[in-house]
């Protein structure tokens, strides 16, 4: 039952994608990450502080890289979210894990398994099969972006898990990242533009800083209480989520092959949590 936590977090996750939609009429991509940066910084921060805990690091050249990267990921994502169907928009970003597969063997040095290519291509197949219905001419950069976005979210988890090979604590990986996002973005609107924030606005900023920091704090108790095969399934709920909100509040009908598509991504990437798992415990028990 502990595991069922990451539903909740595939359903908060949904549910942020949902109102970063519905704030992409007041905000542009970029002010509504550094408005969901700047609620987790705050939010991370405090919680350091309750239980007194050092926000010193001898690690802050991989908390920048991490932060560089879930920052350019997290930018794509929020604008592809503001381009694309809700559903097109997540299944692309949640090519992410295909990517950790490949990564986990050119970066990580893990050893190669054929099945686990398979399951990668298995993955792409999938990607094509949903840009191909549901994309017209005029949003495949868009959806290029999106699958860019998988890419450097990849690439910070990757440096997540580094940094949890030294001992840092989630709450200082959460914290570092939202700080960084928070800076870059702050500094890059001071020098362009903010928009005037009205009682609408500041309720769906309110919403996406609670429902990402709630989404965040389920995934980690997910993570550190249930058994992570079961979770990282489960996780891929976030799509089918996803695409219930489209199907009501856009009625964003999708043609049978997208769904085709997004099935082979959840496989796909299920597929490959499995066998990074698999491949993880084998390597603990020699």
């Amino acid at each position: 039952m502990r595991s069922m936590w990451m539903l909740v977090a595939a359903f908060m996750f949904a549910c942020m994608g949902v109102l970063v939609k519905l704030g992409a009429a007041h905000f542009s991509s970029t002010e509504l990450v550094f408005y969901r940066s700047l609620f987790g910084v705050w939010m991370t921060y405090w919680v350091i502080r309750h239980y007194r805990l050092s926000v010193r690091t001898p690690h802050w050249r991989i908390h920048c890289w991490r932060g560089i990267t879930g920052l350019v990921s997290l930018l794509m994502f929020f604008y592809c979210l503001t381009q694309l169907p809700l559903a097109t928009a997540i299944s692309l970003n949640y090519t992410w894990p295909l990517f950790v597969a490949l990564f986990s063997i050119l970066i990580l040095k893990e050893q190669l398994h054929w099945p686990l290519i398979c399951t990668v291509l298995l993955g792409f197949v999938g990607v094509v099969l949903l840009l191909r219905p549901s994309l017209p001419e005029d949003h495949w950069i868009t959806g290029l972006i999106g699958i860019a976005s998988g890419f450097f979210a990849a690439l910070a988890y990757i440096n997540v898990k580094q940094l949890g090979n030294l001992g840092e604590s989630e709450w200082h990986v959460v914290f570092y990242f939202t700080l960084i996002s928070t800076l870059i973005t702050g500094a890059w609107l001071v020098f362009t533009t903010f928009s005037p924030i009205t009682g609408n606005g500041l309720l769906l900023l309110l919403g996406i800083g609670m429902t990402a920091t709630l989404a965040q704090l389920a995934m980690t108790r997910a993570y550190h209480r249930g058994v992570t095969l079961v979770v990282t399934s489960l996780g891929y709920s976030n799509v089918l989520f996803a695409s219930l909100w489209g199907i009501l509040l856009w009625n964003e009908m999708l043609p049978p092959l997208a769904w085709v598509g997004m099935g082979l991504i959840i496989l796909g990437g299920s597929l490959s949590g499995i066998m990074s798992f698999k491949s993880t415990t084998a390597v603990a028990q020699k």
